[in-house]
């Protein structure tokens, strides 16, 4: 691996982790908040790719496990391997690998803007979006004891903002595949 690599994929976990900055918004129906912590997931994916987005990923939890307070909230220490968002945690390293990968296939420079642009949608709502409500969803409902069913229909209280998240994801994707031309390829 490359210095640039190393570079890239710590600016994206410092992103990340800058994202949960930003006061998480409690929600009534479910012990999960609204966070914008998964809009930089989605961005480590769309313009890192598979492998670098998803090294991103795992450094920010990596940080948060050894106890900085780098999550949503200011949390941070090993429990945040037992709480009820927990699913969503380990699914942000899938939805970054997905969602990179699917960036990688759907996405090349010889395409027209829009098309660039839906890619990275595609590719950020499957991911950031599909993936990681297949992690959080389940455990969620495990985890706090309100079972699949209420775990699901709470989470759809989510997919307004999320898909929103993907469509910023999918612009910032795609200005930054124009804009910085001698940034690496997405792998």
């Amino acid at each position: 691996m490359k210095t640039r690599d190393l570079v890239l994929i710590a600016l994206f976990s410092a992103i990340i982790i800058a994202f949960g900055l930003l006061p998480p918004i409690p929600v009534a129906i479910i012990p999960v908040p609204i966070t914008a912590q998964s809009l930089g997931v989605m961005l480590a994916g769309v313009v890192l790719g598979a492998k670098r987005g998803t090294l991103a990923v795992l450094l920010t939890i990596l940080i948060a496990a050894i106890g900085l307070p780098v999550l949503s909230g200011g949390r941070g220490g090993l429990s945040i391997f037992n709480t009820p968002t927990t699913g969503y945690l380990i699914g942000w390293i899938f939805a970054a690998f997905v969602t990179g990968y699917l960036s990688e296939k759907l996405v090349n420079r010889q395409q027209s803007g829009l098309v660039q642009g839906v890619g990275f949608f595609i590719a950020s709502v499957t991911g950031g979006v599909v993936v990681l409500y297949a992690f959080g969803v389940p455990y969620l409902g495990y985890a706090a004891g309100t079972g699949l069913e209420k775990a699901f229909l709470g989470s759809l209280a989510f997919i307004p903002g999320d898909v929103l998240k993907a469509v910023l994801a999918a612009l910032a994707g795609r200005a930054v595949l124009a804009g910085y031309p001698l940034l690496p390829h997405r792998a």
